[in-house]
């Protein structure tokens, strides 16, 4: 079983939520078990939002709430010290990072041990080049299946296209720009060895 954590902000396209159903929902559509549940504090514009996954093969009885994740998906990289958004990370565990640093920077500054793996994406950058807005949570969503292997990038891609076609019912371009951020992410993403 994995266990995944999202760290956002409260705006609408840096929130960790969107990105948490879509990857658990498009786990679901490949066969995996998921639970997906957001942890809830003040709710302010700019606060910081923690959104968490559980991925298995076999069914998930746990209901607990999730002290130490496998995996770190950070949508914002600001949030990094003053959310403490490392804190749990497992020591052979993984962080994913949307920013423009690059792993070895990220693992200097954050002090963190060499059995951390470190991967960087700028997200935002791809997101402002495809979809034509900051909105980092879909193509991090790339970056996290090539990173990580729980998904293959194919069959994630048909979920989630059928899930933004119903989101976004009537804007194929919109649907096809998030899809194409996704491929780019998973493309340009750093740290792979």
């Amino acid at each position: 079983m994995k266990f995944l954590k999202f760290v956002g902000t409260v705006v609408v396209v840096k929130e960790p939520r969107l990105q948490r159903c879509l990857f658990g929902e498009a786990a679901l559509d490949t066969g995996k078990f998921i639970q997906a549940f957001p942890e809830y504090g003040p709710e302010r514009m700019g606060a910081p939002v923690t959104a968490f996954n559980r991925l298995a093969d076999k069914p998930i009885y746990s209901h607990s709430g999730i002290k130490t994740p496998d995996i770190v998906v950070v949508l914002d990289s600001s949030l990094i010290e003053p959310a403490r958004v490392i804190d749990g990370l497992k020591d052979n565990g993984i962080l994913l990072v949307n920013t423009t640093e690059s792993p070895e920077e990220l693992r200097k500054r954050l002090s963190l041990p060499a059995t951390v793996k470190v991967y960087t994406v700028d997200a935002s950058r791809i997101a402002l080049e495809t979809i034509g807005r900051d909105v980092p949570n879909t193509p991090m969503l790339g970056a996290l299946v090539r990173v990580t292997g729980v998904l293959q990038l194919e069959p994630m891609l048909e979920a989630i296209k059928e899930k933004l076609s119903v989101k976004f019912r009537g804007q194929s371009k919109l649907v096809e720009d998030n899809l194409k951020s996704i491929r780019r992410a998973f493309d340009e993403v750093k740290g792979l060895a």
